[in-house]
């Protein structure tokens, strides 16, 4: 098993030990995202649909340094921290999938790193 190593210099830093992104063969394994703008630092949680389109924005940079977009997503899952936000995440989630969106699974949680709204993981193949 060869396991390789992506790093997108357009995404957040990882705030702990661990890698944006790993990929193994054809499949991308990509790390929980969070609202954190990389050109100034600043985390976005005004409100949780800026807090999830920075969200998407920098999953969709972990992807591209893969060579990969959201059309090679097959699976994601999505860290609430109030499910009653659910709808205003699903509706800028869904907007990055034209079709066959991925398999999903979205849980609350009581609380998240750095504090935030909105965490999205995912898994892609090409």
């Amino acid at each position: 098993m060869s396991k390789e190593v992506i790093y997108s210099a357009n995404a957040p830093e990882p705030i702990g030990p661990y890698s944006q992104a790993i990929k193994v063969g054809s499949m991308l394994f990509a790390s929980g995202q969070i609202a954190i703008q990389k050109s100034t630092g600043k985390m976005i949680t005004d409100n949780i649909t800026d807090e999830t389109n920075q969200v998407m924005a920098n999953l969709g940079e972990v992807l591209v340094a893969a060579g990969m977009d959201f059309s090679h997503v097959v699976k994601c899952t999505i860290f609430l921290k109030d499910m009653n936000q659910f709808p205003k995440v699903n509706e800028v989630y869904g907007k990055n999938f034209n079709s066959n969106p991925p398999a999903r699974e979205t849980v609350e949680v009581s609380r998240l790193p750095k504090d935030v709204n909105v965490e999205i993981s995912c898994i892609a193949v090409k």
